[in-house]
């Protein structure tokens, strides 16, 4: 997916549009300067700012064509969710959870710490205040259950879910999703052995990370990536949407049969890659453990 932002000079909603889009996404966005009504034609500009999506603007009924102001500031958040959901990644939400407050960030990995030792989430009281606890379930860091003790701190879960991982051998987990199960090693520096189900037959897939390598069964195991578009913490938006499937066919079976949760599979390296990107540099840990 290819996005680009058509604007002219001096534009009071350009930077709006921009932030929106990241909001929502992870995917670069390009921005052009357009300086004539000729240029706006031919690039398609049905006013400024314009978003298009792989050339072609979906939100072209919102504005006038050429280069008049869009009243309107482009498209909310929410329509860019139900356009762009073939380009969600949890990325974006997970790297905005990383608190630049020092007491959130200290706490936050206290509790990741506590998950990856002993597979159960730490005591509330015993980590941090309940305000740098609301702080990090705000930021959907962690989750807080009603009585406000930890029940998520992504990748962990504290109930279980389809997706367990032994750590180093000695200690088993729930991740929140696939992904998440495959960014535990890169996280901790550990070696993983990820036992998980296809998200359609429940038949098994086995995911096997020993020394940074790892190994996938069945050989063409892949992930589904979706997210409903209604947005809202990751543990209720994607989560359930992130899965397993013993190979590509299976995850496409799946789509099709659940147009209502837009997404894309991705192979394994791609699936690693994302794993490691959200999660390999929350704990820093220099060794494997």
């Amino acid at each position: 997916m290819t996005l680009e932002i058509l604007y002219v000079e001096s534009c009071p909603h350009v930077d709006g549009l921009l932030e929106r889009v990241r909001e929502v996404t992870d995917v670069p966005v390009t921005t052009r300067l357009v300086g004539s009504e000729a240029e706006a034609v031919a690039r398609g500009m049905s006013g400024s700012p314009t978003l298009l999506v792989n050339s072609a603007d979906p939100f072209a009924g919102s504005g006038a064509a050429g280069l008049s102001c869009r009243i309107d500031g482009g498209p909310s958040v929410e329509r860019l969710r139900a356009v762009l959901a073939p380009a969600l990644v949890p990325s974006a939400w997970r790297t905005r959870a990383v608190s630049p407050d020092d007491a959130e960030r200290a706490a936050h990995r206290a509790i990741l710490r506590a998950f990856a030792a002993t597979g159960r989430p730490p005591v509330a009281a015993g980590v941090a205040s309940p305000a740098v606890l609301r702080a990090l379930h705000e930021s959907d860091a962690i989750r807080l259950g009603a009585d406000g003790e930890i029940v998520v701190a992504y990748p962990f879960s504290a109930t279980p879910t389809p997706h367990r991982v032994r750590i180093s051998d000695r200690t088993d987990v729930h991740a929140m999703c696939a992904i998440d199960a495959l960014g535990i090693s890169a996280m901790l520096g550990a070696d993983t052995v990820v036992e998980s189900v296809d998200g359609s037959t429940g038949a098994p897939v086995r995911v096997v990370t020993v020394a940074g390598r790892t190994t996938w069964d069945p050989a063409g195991a892949v992930v589904f990536v979706g997210a409903d578009p209604c947005g809202g913490p990751s543990a209720d938006c994607c989560c359930d949407y992130l899965n397993f499937f013993a190979d590509r066919g299976a995850a496409q079976a799946w789509s099709a049969a659940h147009p209502g949760v837009p997404g894309r599979i991705l192979g394994q390296a791609e699936a690693e890659a994302l794993g490691i990107e959200l999660f390999g540099r929350l704990l820093s840990t220099g060794k494997r453990a």
